[in-house]
């Protein structure tokens, strides 16, 4: 078995989910289109030139989850992956995945964008497993801060390996100490 690692935004989406996701809430009145729209396109330009400050972003991107209710945003968020997602997902995307399935490769999503997003398009691109940027909850409802290391630039690499770590169980034989040491050099060579 080898591992199938994706990438999501501009990969298996033929767009970004974070900006997507805020201009979505822009669009629903959720947020309010003259803050929000012009720091979201500002964040999105950082992103796509290498200078986004991840902290900054997240402070920005996860604050609203804090502001409502579970069960609101778990209903924006069916409306954004049925308007927003399914029809930017990138040709082949699903033909991809099944091909790795076929083949028994342990598919991945690994992603910056946060998990709250991104669990949904996980499983309906039909992947099971998911690394993402993991925003804080407390007692079930969102903080807006972050949880943990934000699965960005090296931070993906820091979470696979934590993930990975985790994932040494029976029906993953790949997953032997020799492998992580040799995904280790082979990410920090």
């Amino acid at each position: 078995m080898k591992l199938a690692l994706f990438d999501l935004d501009n990969t298996l989406l033929a767009g970004d989910s974070d900006f997507q996701w805020a201009q979505f809430l822009i669009e629903q009145r959720v947020l309010d289109r003259e803050v929000y729209e012009a720091r979201n396109i500002e964040f999105y330009e950082q992103y796509k030139t290498g200078t986004l400050d991840i902290h900054e972003f997240l402070d920005f991107q996860l604050k609203p989850l804090a502001r409502h209710p579970r069960e609101q945003l778990n209903a924006w968020r069916e409306e954004f992956i049925l308007k927003k997602i399914k029809p930017i997902v990138a040709p082949g995307a699903s033909d991809l995945i099944a091909k790795h399935k076929l083949e028994r490769n342990l598919c991945i999503i690994i992603t910056a964008t946060n998990s709250f997003v991104t669990s949904p398009i996980a499983r309906m691109l039909g992947v099971d497993h998911l690394i993402a940027t993991e925003p804080e909850q407390q007692e079930g409802q969102f903080t807006g801060r972050v949880s943990g290391i934000p699965c960005f630039r090296e931070g993906k690499i820091t979470r696979l390996e934590q993930w990975l770590m985790r994932a040494i169980l029976p029906g993953y034989p790949f997953l032997k100490a020799g492998f992580i040491v040799t995904l280790w050099m082979i990410c920090h060579s």
